[in-house]
C-alpha cells in the first residue's frame, strides 16, 4: 500500500516536506481488529504538533492521520461489528484500557493506557488502516467521505468542548480562532442554541468573513474588545496569547475552554503575564480539553446529521499531504483540509 509516512521530528518553518510517500506491506487484522481501505483522511493541527514534537509520536516512521474515512476490507477472526464493505469511521481515540476507573466512568479520553490513532499507532494517511472494530464508527449515510472526515476530530472534539462550556440558550460565546473546529462549532450552536450570541475572535479578515457567513453575531481581531463580556470562549488557536486575552473577555464566574493538545512554546512568557486580578479573579475558570471519548463520535454524529451539519472541505490527494500541512501551518484556512485517498 502507499503510505505518506513521518521519519523524524522537524520544524515546519524550515521542512516543507516532512512525509515521504513509500511502499508498506499492508496490515493484518487480528483479533477484534479490522483493516479499512481508506478513502479519506482529514488533515488535522495535531499533525503539526507531532511532527514538530510538541505530542511526538511513539515511534518511526509513523503514518499519521486520525479523521479516517473508509470501508471494511477484512476483518481478525473475533470481529463481528461491521460487515464487509460497511463504512466507518476512525478518530483519535485508538483505543483504551477498559478497565481503569477512567474508562468504567465514561471517562476514557484520561485512560492512562490511552492510545491516538495516527500518533501511538498507524493512522489514516495511507491506503489502509486496522484498528480495534469498538473504536471505529458507522458514518451517516447523508455525508460523502470527505465531508464525514473532519467530523471525526474537528467536530467531535469541538462537541466536546462545547458541552464542557455549560452554554445555555441567550448566552453569549466567544471562538478564539476560525478553522476546522470552529466552523463546525458555530453551526452546532446556531442549531442547539438559536439565541445565543457568538462572537469571533480572529487574526485574518478571510477567516473573519468566513464567521460571519455562518451567522457570527460580531466579528474582531485576537486583541479586540468584544461589545459585551461573555459567558464562555472556546480556543482553539495554537498560541498563548489569545488565552490572556480571552480571559479579559469573560464575564464573572465565565469559563475559557481550551481545544488544543498542545500550545507552541514561542510565546510562553505571555501565560507568566497572567494578571490574577484582571484575568482570573471573581471565579473565572480555565479548563483544557483532552482527547474525546468514543461516546463523544457517537454523539455528535447524530447531531451532526439531524442538523444536518455540513462541513466545508479543501480536498487534497495523498502525495500533496505536505503541501495541505503546510497551508495548515501557514493558517490558510477555510473550513477543513481532507485527503481524499482511495474513491
Amino acid at each position: 500500500m502507499k503510505a505518506m509516512i513521518l521519519r523524524n521530528l522537524c520544524n515546519l518553518n524550515e521542512e516543507k516536506h516532512p512525509l515521504t510517500l513509500i511502499d508498506l506491506p499492508e496490515p493484518e487484522p487480528g483479533g477484534t481488529e479490522i483493516l479499512v481501505r481508506v478513502s479519506a483522511c482529514g488533515v488535522c493541527h495535531t499533525e503539526l504538533d507531532e511532527i514538530e514534537g510538541r505530542t511526538p509520536p511513539v515511534r518511526f516512521p509513523i503514518a499519521l492521520g486520525h479523521q479516517v474515512v473508509g470501508r471494511v476490507a477484512e476483518r481478525g477472526r473475533s470481529a463481528k461489528k461491521f460487515n464487509i464493505n460497511e463504512r466507518v469511521g476512525i478518530a483519535w481515540i485508538y483505543s483504551a484500557c477498559g478497565r481503569c476507573g477512567f474508562c468504567l466512568s465514561g471517562k476514557e479520553n484520561l485512560c492512562p493506557d490511552f492510545m491516538a490513532t495516527g500518533r501511538d499507532a498507524d493512522g489514516g494517511y495511507a491506503e489502509y488502516i486496522k484498528v480495534p472494530e469498538d473504536f471505529a464508527y458507522k458514518i451517516p449515510d447523508i455525508y460523502h467521505d470527505a465531508q464525514a472526515a473532519p467530523l471525526l476530530c474537528a467536530g467531535a472534539i469541538g462537541y466536546r468542548s462545547l458541552r464542557l462550556t455549560n452554554l445555555k440558550d441567550g448566552d453569549a460565546i466567544g471562538l478564539t480562532g476560525f478553522g476546522a473546529s470552529a466552523h463546525l462549532v458555530i453551526k452546532v450552536i446556531r442549531h442547539i442554541y438559536p439565541h445565543a450570541r457568538v462572537y469571533v475572535f480572529a487574526r485574518n479578515l478571510e477567516e473573519r468573513q468566513f464567521a460571519s457567513e455562518l451567522g457570527a453575531s460580531w466579528t474582531g481581531g485576537i486583541e479586540d474588545e468584544p461589545p459585551e463580556k461573555l459567558d464562555s470562549i472556546i480556543d482553539t488557536t495554537p498560541a498563548w496569547q489569545p488565552v490572556v486575552k480571552a480571559m479579559e473577555c469573560l464575564k464573572n464566574g465565565g469559563r475559557l475552554i481550551i481545544n488544543a493538545i498542545r500550545k507552541e512554546s514561542g510565546d510562553m512568557k505571555q501565560l507568566l503575564g497572567l494578571d490574577y486580578a484582571r484575568h482570573l479573579w471573581m471565579e473565572k475558570e480555565i479548563k483544557s480539553v483532552a482527547n474525546i471519548t468514543r461516546r463523544d463520535v457517537i454523539d455528535f454524529l447524530d447531531v451532526a446529521s439531524k442538523v444536518p451539519l455540513m462541513p466545508e472541505v479543501q480536498e487534497f490527494g495523498l502525495a500533496d499531504a505536505n503541501f495541505a500541512l503546510t497551508e495548515l501551518k501557514q493558517r490558510r484556512i477555510r473550513g477543513a483540509k481532507v485527503l481524499v485517498i482511495n474513491r
